[in-house]
């Protein structure tokens, strides 16, 4: 039958609404403002604190990518404004963060400050796809031991990148932050600036002491203006941040060749893992920390794609949710993104009336910001409690640390993941066990000569937890090493796993005890391994294709005909 005009129309609207549907899921709604009316207020507040905050992180982090100041403002304000519309958390604050920064370093060096808008729009589309694709779930599954590892590292990262700018040299040739740091330290024995280490000393004690005196002072913002004023009072002689436009540069698409996106995809999708990864932590952080609705990580990451997209069309960095800002935010008392929206607007308001003022920031003063933020960053607690868990974990820790150090984010988190999964798997092989069973007890020939022949010759085996690649060697050295029996009964109803390995495994079991004219029999798998057994031709292996049970007694009968076939 031909469909008619209006089934093809009824079709296509069907197909339509489910389109909606879907897009709609991603898209803001009144219920991410239900709550406005009764919170405005401590969201303005909680808003224009984590403006404060984030205007001493965004320069310093922009100055540690080897970006100017001005693009970390930037940053802060477009990709916080997008991230908090179309984002999947009602409190995350989104911006230039630490991890990012450790990631832009090699890029700038590599391809120049030109290249970042690109990498941030080419991330962007990455996250995007990822979250159309509902991968935010998956991401979520990221070993305890391989974050906290991933942390440390930043933070030590972080903070020997502040080295040069602490002791008021140029900034050594390099790529590794170790490397630099080291040759800062001895570049200043003769070039070394008072000043800009007394400066440091001074941002450190102002920010440790903040909190004593009452924890909702941004200590961070009151240590930079503490160092500007003690600069300018005392002419030191320190780099500072100097001129800042006094607006916005208007949109505009990042222009790049296809050869120069070819060269940029593999540090795009770095960045991408990094802003994905960062986002869902941070979002999962504020989770804990409110009694409001958890955050929808595919929606994160779409906002989060967005985000990247518009801030890099405004000459931007990628951005990530920063859990700093973000934790600042829950515990000033936001519900609502009314906060992170507040916080750009307190941000625009510094380009267009604060300037002049923002300039005058010893870089020197920066460094410290950073330096007890990097301190911070580490949660000793934490570090202790993964160290003293298992041996495993601990050694996942460290090897993240270090490789996020040594080398770089993307592959310590890499390594981190092959460590943990290797552990894991080497850990579960371990708990599957083949057990020798007693033959089990027939009433029919209790005390008889058959009895006596069943004991003697008829051994039973009980596969219990994961028989997959990892435990497959072991089984077949203990098993195969019987002697003096004719029949081996193989349970396999507590067998959890199998996989294709181990089938084969169990295929070269069956082989072997055939060779040595022992009768197998295989009692109870379940179907869905029996159908991996059928696949990888293990029953071919048996002597018989009846020798396949579904209850113990019937399988010890048939053992019992065997042996007093072979008596």
């Amino acid at each position: 039958m031909t469909p008619t005009d209006s089934d093809v129309g009824s079709l296509g609207a069907g197909r339509g609404a489910r389109v909606g549907r879907y897009l709609r899921q991603y898209l803001p709604t009144r219920a991410d403002y239900s709550e406005v009316r009764g919170s405005w207020r401590a969201d303005v507040v909680a808003g224009v604190t984590v403006g404060v905050v984030a205007l001493p992180l965004a320069l310093a982090f922009a100055i540690t990518a080897g970006l100017s100041p001005q693009t970390g403002l930037i940053t802060a304000i477009v990709a916080g404004l997008v991230a908090a519309v179309f984002g999947g958390s009602n409190l995350q604050v989104s911006g230039p963060t630490g991890a990012m920064a450790v990631v832009l370093v090699p890029i700038v060096a590599h391809y120049g400050a030109v290249s970042v808008p690109i990498v941030g729009f080419l991330a962007g589309l990455i996250v995007l796809v990822a979250a159309f694709a509902r991968v935010g779930r998956v991401l979520a599954f990221v070993p305890w031991p391989v974050i906290e590892g991933f942390t440390v590292g930043i933070a030590v990262t972080i903070f020997v990148q502040q080295v040069p700018g602490a002791l008021g040299v140029p900034k050594p040739a390099g790529s590794n932050a170790a490397v630099i740091a080291a040759r800062a330290v001895g570049d200043s024995f003769t070039h070394g600036t008072a000043g800009a280490i007394g400066l440091v000393v001074l941002v450190a004690l102002v920010m440790i002491a903040a909190p004593r005196i009452h924890t909702k002072i941004p200590g961070s913002l009151i240590a930079v203006v503490v160092a500007t004023v003690a600069s300018v009072a005392l002419g030191l002689e320190v780099a500072t941040i100097g001129h800042l436009p006094s607006s916005l540069p208007l949109p505009s698409l990042p222009h790049a060749s296809l050869h120069a996106v070819t060269q940029l995809a593999s540090a795009a999708l770095a960045v991408a893992l990094l802003a994905s990864l960062e986002s869902l932590l941070s979002a999962k952080v504020a989770d804990g920390m409110t009694d409001g609705p958890a955050h929808d990580p595919n929606r994160e990451l779409f906002g989060q794609g967005l985000a990247n997209l518009a801030a890099s069309c405004f000459g931007g960095m990628p951005a990530t949710g920063a859990i700093a800002r973000t934790a600042v935010n829950a515990r000033a008392g936001a519900r609502t993104r009314l906060s992170a929206l507040v916080h750009s607007l307190v941000l625009v308001l510094i380009v267009f009336f604060a300037g002049s003022l923002v300039a005058e920031i010893p870089l020197a003063a920066l460094a410290g910001v950073l330096m007890v933020t990097a301190v911070r960053m580490v949660d000793l607690r934490n570090v202790r409690s993964v160290l003293r868990s298992t041996r495993s974990d601990a050694v996942v820790l460290v090897l993240t640390a270090v490789a996020t150090v040594a080398l770089d984010l993307i592959v310590a988190v890499e390594i981190g993941l092959a460590v943990a999964a290797f552990l894991a798997l080497c850990s579960v092989a371990r708990t599957a066990t083949a057990t020798a069973d007693p033959t089990p007890f027939v009433p029919e020939i209790d005390g008889s000569a058959e009895a006596a022949l069943l004991h003697e010759h008829v051994l039973v085996y009980r596969l219990d937890g994961a028989l997959f690649f990892g435990a497959a060697q072991r089984f077949l050295r203990e098993i195969t090493a019987v002697s003096g029996v004719r029949v081996v009964i193989l349970r396999l109803a507590d067998l959890q796993v199998l996989d294709a390995t181990g089938a084969q495994a169990l295929g070269d079991i069956v082989a072997e005890l055939e060779h040595h004219r022992i009768t197998v029999l295989l009692k109870g798998p379940r179907a869905e391994h029996l159908r991996t057994l059928e696949a990888v031709g293990v029953l071919d292996r048996l002597a018989h294709e009846r020798h396949v049970f579904t209850s113990l007694s019937d399988a010890t009968s048939h053992a019992l005909v065997h042996v007093a076939r072979s008596a």
